[in-house]
């Protein structure tokens, strides 16, 4: 009897522990994501970095590549932004000055038939809905804006990314061994080290494709919408490039944005259609499988269930956690339960 109460009391102030643990996440949960930013930023520099010190003249620290990878990034982001951004800028300004307009014009009645037809009756009700939501949509513009300027009061965390990121890339090799003497036991202190190597590589594909997939994306988009003639090319282009960090959720509010934006502005909605259903297909079966490789095969109804879960415990930051966390919660159970089964963690949990 004693031993197993012994047991249940050891039982419960685990549960505790976890309970703590994870209220503890829950409150920090701004910093973890600011520290997890730096991280996928290290592994998106790693390859560089790692170029660049084979390049270089011998050297006894990683600090003269780091520094030459940090000017080659400064150089990169000021060029797209002289190149894109002044583009964006000055169609999202064109865009919220005309838009009231376009809406008003569009929700004039047109010439029918006196019988319509079901084609016409179904763009006639989706033509009064969206002209009806015209204040609504407005109104949403606004408040993105000031979320926009909200963000913009913690640019401190843009400089802070970088700044621990360069950390993570300097020290992340003496990081991760003093994790592991942290772990005694020879059996243990393997599967960490399996389970961190698998971590790293996870993390590494999947920033590296979410680059990736941005930047095809964004092509994909602008040739297509400058082949036929969709106003506000690079506008929608880089939404929908910056949207494809937010899985599922990004990608169709970016469809839904254009699709709208085709038919306020009379361009082509059905093409448009087309296109973004086409390339949605090409990029989830085809395109996203081969940049992700292996380590982040979820099923589509969990990654739903993790998108929505994420964005009511942590907002857009959540939603783009939610992808990496499930993997990497896979990636150690599937690592515990085959050392489990291969006797690895056996002797110590008798003990």
């Amino acid at each position: 009897m004693l031993g197993l109460d012994r047991r249940a009391a050891r039982y419960a102030w685990t549960v505790v522990f976890v309970l703590f643990l994870l209220w503890l996440v829950y409150v920090i949960r701004t910093t973890i994501f600011v520290f997890t930013l730096a991280l996928l930023l290290a592994h998106l520099l790693s390859p560089l970095v790692d170029f660049l010190d084979r390049v270089l003249p011998s050297s006894r620290t990683r600090t003269p590549a780091l520094g030459l990878t940090y000017v080659i990034l400064v150089a990169v982001l000021t060029l797209i932004g002289i190149q894109i951004g002044t583009r964006v800028v000055d169609e999202a300004n064109n865009l919220s000055q005309k838009l009231p307009q376009m809406f008003a014009s569009w929700e004039k009645p047109r010439a029918t038939p006196a019988t319509p037809s079901i084609r016409d009756q179904l763009l006639a009700r989706a033509q009064t809905e969206i002209a009806s939501r015209s204040t609504d949509i407005l109104a949403a513009l606004s408040r993105a804006g000031l979320k926009v300027l909200t963000v913009a009061g913690d640019l401190i965390y843009v400089v802070i990314i970088p700044i621990v990121a360069f950390f993570f890339l300097k020290d992340g090799y003496l990081i991760r061994d003093s994790l592991l003497d942290l772990v005694e036991d020879r059996a243990r202190r393997a599967v960490a080290q399996d389970v961190l190597r698998e971590a790293h590589q996870l993390l590494s594909r999947y920033i590296r494709a979410l680059v990736l997939l941005s930047l095809a994306t964004f092509t994909a988009y602008s040739i297509f919408m400058g082949i036929t003639g969709l106003t506000y090319t690079v506008l929608l282009a880089a939404m929908a490039a910056l949207l494809e960090f937010i899985p599922m959720l990004g990608p169709l509010t970016a469809g839904i944005v254009i699709l709208v934006v085709a038919a306020v502005s009379g361009g082509p909605v059905l093409a448009t259609l087309i296109f973004l259903l086409a390339y949605r297909v090409f990029q989830d079966y085809v395109l996203s499988p081969y940049l992700m490789g292996q380590g982040v095969e979820l099923h589509p109804a969990l990654v739903l269930f993790g998108v929505f879960a994420g964005a009511e415990l942590a907002g857009i930051a959540g939603t783009f956690l939610s992808i990496p966390v499930m993997a990497l919660a896979r990636i150690l159970f599937l690592r515990l339960r085959k050392a489990r089964r291969d006797g690895q963690l056996t002797p110590t949990l008798r003990s």
